[in-house]
């Protein structure tokens, strides 16, 4: 395995291959008067004003593309990315993988390149600086989002919450840290850090529709202007959709995670009434965490206090679409959840984040709350000051009969946390109502949660 000192000793020869002779970087730094000057190019803002706002709208296209290729992207493959492969070709970092940060660096690299060129193109065919007879402009921009800018953003976008986890996992290691800070103080950065060259490609997408609005704003005709339109809707669509897909994605490894940490204990252990030999014991079917959770949808989680006989207990809750789970929480600090071990969950739970670190365990208290039977009640401030619970709330849980069979008396830590969870619960509760009296839940291998229908 390399070491840092390896790391230094091949990098303090290393060179970075020039990509800023070319046209591209000229024209970067040209606002339009100075590019029609350049290209001799008859014409001015004084000649055909309307035609010249167009142009500028364009302009202002071709030179924000201009800066995050030869800024942002090429800055990201030629800095960072050819050198970590250069250094794996020397047998430095090895282990590091790639693609987990950059994943599809180069095509968006390739995408970008030809969509300037075909633009630049087009605005020397607007301009009548070129011969013409290329695809107007409406027909480049509808081609090139439809076919590969948004599609190639799309794969890279659903990998940056992976890259910026595996990043923060490798930076604790003394050869990768030199790796980057060599990388970072190259002059090409311009004194921006690697997670910030990552997150480039996401704020180009996202700015995509305004340039494209802007210039539809110019056009001289409703056909142009419709189509640019058009193509901004269609960038639109999919930036929804991709937030669409990350939060599934999200979802998908925060259940992953809770299956691999959530206990169901079996009956025998959950009820102290229960006596089941030894030798039966087999005969009783185990409960899998597989079917319970994994087609689920996480709604909301966090740490209360359960008052529990005489004593206050830490417990944790996780509401998914269709039931609430109540466990307690299991400490086990001989087990630790790596960094790798959950690349693309965001951390938005800063808590369960660290208590799956630490390796801790979630063990179901009695059993899975259905929301159709779950039944809540607001305890006010003088009942709950009269009692000793303060910001407390119940949690029912009925049979199919209407009869209670489970109480859990909850505190949250503040009044507002308590306010949350009461709307969270009330609006899943509704949501899945809603959904039962649209389409009634059907009985599945996978799937079946018994319904208060029966």
């Amino acid at each position: 395995m390399s070491t840092a000192s390896d790391i230094e000793k091949y990098l303090s020869t290393a060179q970075i291959q020039n990509w800023r002779n070319s046209d591209l970087q000229r024209y970067k730094d040209f606002c339009l008067a100075e590019f029609l000057r350049d290209q001799s190019s008859q014409v001015s803002s004084t000649s055909d004003p309307q035609l010249y706002k167009r142009q500028e709208a364009i302009w202002e296209l071709f030179t924000s593309e201009c800066v995050y290729f030869l800024d942002q992207l090429m800055v990201l493959k030629e800095v960072f990315s050819a050198t970590l492969t250069n250094l794996q070709t020397a047998n430095c970092l090895i282990d590091v993988d790639s693609w987990r940060l950059f994943a599809n660096l180069n095509e968006l690299c390739l995408v970008s390149f030809g969509f300037l060129t075909n633009l630049l193109r087009v605005i020397g065919d607007t301009l009548e600086i070129t011969e013409g007879g290329g695809p107007t402009l409406p027909e480049l921009l509808s081609k090139a989002f439809q076919e590969s800018i948004c599609h190639c953003l799309q794969k890279y976008c659903l990998n940056y919450t992976t890259a910026l986890l595996y990043l923060d996992s490798l930076k604790a290691r003394e050869d990768f840290g030199s790796y980057v800070k060599w990388c970072e103080r190259n002059e090409q950065c311009r004194r921006l850090q690697l997670r910030d060259l990552l997150v480039a490609p996401l704020q180009r997408l996202t700015r995509y529709p305004l340039l494209l609005r802007n210039i539809a704003k110019r056009c001289q005709t409703e056909d142009e202007s419709g189509g640019l339109q058009a193509v901004a809707e269609q960038v639109d669509t999919s930036i929804c959709d991709l937030e669409g897909k990350v939060k599934w994605l999200d979802n998908y490894q925060k259940v992953k995670q809770l299956r691999d940490a959530l206990v169901w204990q079996p009956v025998w252990e959950r009820d102290k009434r229960a006596f089941v030999p030894e030798s039966l014991k087999h005969l009783l079917k185990a409960v899998t965490l597989e079917n319970l959770i994994s087609h689920r949808s996480l709604l909301h989680e966090g740490k209360l206090v359960l008052t529990e006989n005489t004593k206050l207990v830490d417990v944790y809750l996780f509401l998914f679409d269709e039931f609430l789970l109540i466990t307690k929480i299991k400490r086990n600090k001989k087990r630790s959840m790596g960094p790798d071990q959950n690349p693309l969950r965001v951390p938005q739970n800063l808590e369960l984040d660290q208590l799956l670190k630490e390796g801790c365990t979630f063990t179901v208290l009695d059993q899975p709350v259905s929301l159709d039977r779950l039944q809540l009640r607001n305890i006010d401030q003088l009942n709950a000051s009269t009692s000793g619970l303060p910001h407390s709330f119940i949690i029912m849980h009925q049979n199919r009969y209407q009869q209670c069979i489970g109480a859990f008396i909850l505190q949250a830590a503040s009044e507002s946390a308590k306010r949350v969870w009461i709307s969270k619960i009330e609006g899943a509760v509704t949501a899945l109502l809603k959904l039962d009296s649209e389409q009634p839940r059907v009985k599945s291998s996978s799937l079946w949660l018994e319904s208060s229908q029966i």
